[in-house]
């Protein structure tokens, strides 16, 4: 048991002296390693994990990553075609793919993001300078077909006619770009996975202007669906009225049927009370004329024998003496 610790204890000192002594390297899962001879390059690359050997202090050993890496780079003033002079952000990722070729190429990271400055500023401005600003703006013309939707329809005509219609977009130049500089990246050992447009904004002489042109636009917009807010208020009150006036209509026919059949059935009362005692119908009649149309203040120039005065007389034939 004793001579086993002692054994391992041995290979353990073996490998701390030889790993001391730079004959010993590892290689972790995210990294890959050149290793170089005097300041030059012997041999492939080395990306398998683990532990290797190499002759100590006359082999070096560089390591490089094995992830996709970062690129941001700086923001630049760039004209569009239609001469507007804009603040361009642009960011990328990119990889190693060719440690030995980096390594001749750009040495180090800082290298290849200097390499990276340019190329992708040089692809960025290119395609920047040969499309018009709404082209590295917007990515659709969704704007521009509502607003022809509703031109289509008797309005915002002049809005449909202002917005400019792209042919391009955003997504496609940053494509563009990607597809120009990834041409050029592989002389270093790098390829290029993405490249976005971070951020456009306008450079201080124009925005007031630009920011002016927009609320204006908006306003314009409002006011555009304000408008058709209200014909389609008046529509639909027009419509409310009409439909009063045929609820009305309806209703008041209902109710002169309902009358007509209440005249109707009270003549029929009328009638078949007459036809029962005429004498008492007429007396009833004429006390209910009497009612309505004599009252104290109610003066009458009468013969004494009119039909009118036939029940205030007495038995005898004669009006009663005031």
């Amino acid at each position: 048991m004793k001579k086993l610790i002692s054994i391992i204890l041995f290979l353990s000192l073996v490998v701390i002296v030889l790993a001391a002594s730079g004959f010993i390297y590892t290689v972790d899962e995210t990294q890959q390693v050149v290793i170089t001879q005097f300041g030059q390059p012997i041999g492939a690359p080395v990306k398998d994990a683990g532990l290797h050997f190499k002759v100590p202090f006359i082999q070096q050993a560089n390591y490089f990553e094995e992830r996709i890496l970062e690129w941001d780079g700086a923001a630049n003033q760039i004209p569009t075609k239609d001469k507007k002079y804009i603040w361009v952000d642009a960011t990328a990722r990119w990889k190693i793919v060719d440690a030995l070729k980096f390594l001749q190429s750009v040495t180090n990271e800082i290298g290849a993001h200097a390499r990276l400055d340019d190329i992708i500023d040089s692809a960025t401005r290119d395609f920047i300078t040969s499309h018009n600003l709404v082209e590295a703006v917007r990515d659709t013309n969704r704007i521009l077909d509502d607003y022809t939707v509703l031109a289509e329809a008797g309005s915002a005509e002049r809005m449909a006619e202002e917005l400019e219609r792209i042919y391009l977009g955003r997504e496609a130049i940053t494509r563009g770009i990607l597809q120009e500089a990834s041409k050029i990246v592989p002389q270093y050992g790098i390829e290029l996975i993405d490249v976005r447009v971070k951020r456009i904004n306008y450079v201080s002489e124009v925005q007031k202007k630009v920011f002016e042109r927009m609320i204006s636009e908006r306003k314009r917009a409002a006011e555009q669906y304000r408008s058709e807010g209200q014909g389609k208020r008046a529509e639909i009150e027009g419509q409310t009225q009409k439909e009063l006036q045929q609820i009305n209509s309806e209703a008041y026919k209902i109710a002169e049927e309902i009358k007509g059949k209440a005249d109707a059935k009270a003549i029929d009362i009328y009638a078949d009370a007459y036809n029962r005692d005429p004498d008492f119908y007429a007396f009833v009649k004429t006390l209910d004329t009497y009612k309505n149309t004599i009252d104290q203040n109610t003066t009458l120039i009468l013969t004494t024998d009119t039909e009118y005065l036939k029940f205030l007389k007495d038995t005898k034939g004669n009006l009663p003496k005031q």
